[in-house]
């Protein structure tokens, strides 16, 4: 077990009054509804390929819609730099993504080929990723704040035939890597104006003499769809593979885990090139039929506060970094603007702190739901809902569908499995890693080209995630954390998670990062990098104040021996931190793969620019 106060027992829970609630919520009975939930049910809530062709993705988002009495609803509201906006209907994103597929066929590109972008989130990207699932192709999305490096990388290791990109964005990260990509044979330009670059194709003019119309490709359940790139410890990054029977959870859990309505105005502020962007930023709210708003412009602490206001936003899927940093800026901000219409707030990404939990009730009126899933799982997997209570600092319950367990670890931190079973724990606050059973219709079916590495996330029935969790008397998980990630300290294990939430409720602190550092007696210690306030300088006077705060929360055994200040925090463009990051440099070791770590304002990309772009 962790040792100290646990989070549960320091934050109250919050209660939920069904009858308070102006729209219904879609799960109210969460016993109820796992009791009568099966994934065969959950996909004749789709409508399949007319004819019985199979399943797709993109005809369950746009064509199923357009073809019924939602094709004048706004599909895509886009938010441009200066506020304002421009839509798609969903008629309109079907003629699009119908003649993007069009386009990929009249270049040869086919079934389960895979089609690239790298761009920001403008309408070309939302038509690539539906006009390629039309065309039976495989799409995989790329970072537009990559370097040169990492977009070689990924699409040499996805054999990318094609690219959709910006006119800067190639000059500045592909044109150089061509001779590098023999396989890559087509780079479509957004904005190409008529004059594209040598070697590439104007898509819009390829677009607008495409047919509006044709038959989408027949794809069977099981037809690869998606390719998700995600970081490992190594320089290596995985390519995860999803498939088009995915659709089934992302449009199931955007009914019970974002308690989605088809009147909704949904804003999820994650990019596609990171798979929450894909999921629940594309598909699952396209396949409710809501209108979805897309911020063309990174994030501005006033100005998402006025797309939450103007736009009239009523179901918020964002980041607990994004979440910490509107809490930095103070509550009043919040209530500077009308936010009236916002019903439902959830965060994903990294283990929400308890603090942000409360903050959001305070800011919004609206607590902040946590959930939890991976790359791997390809939709969420444990969730806090609607009109259940919310224990903060609590992932929540596993969704209808998906069984979760804790399985016990040996003295050398391996799964313990007896007679070809993993063995779970039964006692309550037991700490072990998570592990999920196999069989929803989201789970990602192999990593690209890594069969061993595949098979090895599966030991006796059960899919391991990596991370060390443990679940309360009332089956709600609560996250330790990552397995490489917790500390072991003259025999507590102490998992970081803990250690960061309890400094966050210093007045001083606005985020920390923990890790365990070796030590001779103790075989490690913590030590926290803290990120302080506006208004906070640092001093050897605070950094006491902030340990003997700590200390006086989780014990002399788990607070933090020592402590650094630090104005950026390693993260991942998603909002992550990078524990294993600050370990590295801390302790001098390989950092591993360090492409998806998040640029700061101002400072040169990873790779810095291509030589001719530079002074």
């Amino acid at each position: 077990m962790t040792a100290g106060t646990e989070p549960s027992t320091r934050w109250p829970t919050i209660p939920k009054d069904v009858g308070s609630f102006r729209v219904r919520p879609n799960l109210v009975d969460y016993d109820a509804a796992c009791a009568a939930f099966s994934w065969d049910d959950a996909r004749h809530e789709l409508s399949g390929l007319p004819g019985g062709r199979g399943v797709n993705i993109a005809y369950e988002a746009v064509d199923r819609h357009a073809a019924g009495g939602h094709a004048g609803h706004e599909a895509l509201r886009f938010i441009r730099a200066d506020g304002s906006s421009h839509s798609l209907t969903f008629a309109e994103l079907a003629e699009q993504t119908n003649r993007f597929a069009a386009v990929l066929r009249s270049l040869g590109i086919g079934r389960g080929e895979r089609v690239f972008s790298l761009t920001g989130r403008g309408p070309a990207l939302y038509i690539a990723v539906l006009g390629t699932l039309k065309n039976a192709s495989v799409f995989c999305p790329l970072f537009s704040a990559f370097g040169p490096e990492p977009v070689r990388q990924r699409l040499q290791l996805g054999s990318g035939r094609a690219l959709v990109t910006t006119r800067a964005l190639y000059r500045k990260k592909i044109a150089r890597l061509r001779d590098a990509l023999p396989e890559l044979q087509h780079i479509l330009l957004t904005d190409a104006d008529g004059h594209p670059e040598p070697g590439t194709l104007d898509l819009a003019a390829l677009m607008s003499a495409a047919p509006a119309d044709g038959e989408i490709a027949a794809t069977q359940a099981e037809d690869m769809a998606l390719l998700h790139f995600t970081s490992g410890t190594t320089g290596t990054p995985k390519g995860a593979i999803h498939v088009h029977d995915a659709v089934t959870a992302h449009h199931a859990t955007g009914t019970s885990a974002l308690d989605l309505h088809p009147e909704d105005v949904y804003w999820c502020t994650a990019d596609p090139g990171w798979v929450t962007g894909t999921s629940y930023g594309v598909i699952a709210p396209l396949t409710h039929g809501v209108t979805t708003i897309v911020d063309e412009e990174e994030m501005d602490t006033d100005r998402w506060y006025r797309i939450l206001a103007e736009q009239r936003v009523t179901v918020w899927y964002t980041a607990p970094t994004a979440l910490r940093m509107l809490m930095k800026a103070g509550a009043d901000r919040a209530r500077g603007h009308d936010l009236s219409a916002l019903r439902f707030v959830a965060s994903v990404g990294e283990p929400l702190n308890p603090e942000v939990v409360v903050w959001g009730q305070q800011a919004f009126g609206r607590p902040v739901h946590d959930n939890w899933w991976q790359t791997e799982t390809g939709g969420i997997m444990i969730s806090n809902y609607a009109a259940t209570e919310i224990r903060p600092g609590s992932m929540g319950r596993p969704l209808p569908g998906v069984e979760a367990g804790i399985v016990a670890r040996d003295a050398q931190d391996k799964p313990i499995v007896r007679d070809g079973e993993a063995v779970l724990v039964t006692e309550p606050d037991t700490v072990g890693e998570l592990a999920l059973r196999p069989g929803w219709p989201s789970m990602f079916r192999g990593y690209l080209h890594e069969e061993e590495r595949y098979r090895r996330c599966f030991v006796g029935g059960w899919y391991l995630t990596g991370d060390l969790a443990r679940r309360d008397g009332d089956g709600y998980y609560w996250f330790v954390g990552r397995g490489d990630d917790v500390i072991k300290s003259s025999g507590h294990l102490i998992g970081p998670f803990e250690v960061e939430s309890s400094l966050m409720e210093h007045e001083a602190v606005a985020e920390a990062g923990v890790i365990g550092i070796p030590d001779p007696v103790a075989g490690e210690v913590v030590k926290a990098f803290v990120e302080l306030r506006p208004g906070w300088e640092p001093s050897e006077e605070l950094e006491l104040d902030i340990i003997g705060f700590a200390r006086k929360r989780l014990g002399p055994a788990v607070a933090p021996r020592l402590l650094d200040f630090t104005t950026a925090l390693p993260r991942t463009r998603s909002g992550k931190i990078l524990r294993r990051l600050l370990k590295a440099r801390e302790l001098g070791l390989p950092e591993g793969d360090t492409s998806t770590i998040e640029t700061p304002p101002g400072a040169p990309e990873p790779d810095g620019p291509p030589p001719e772009a530079r002074p």
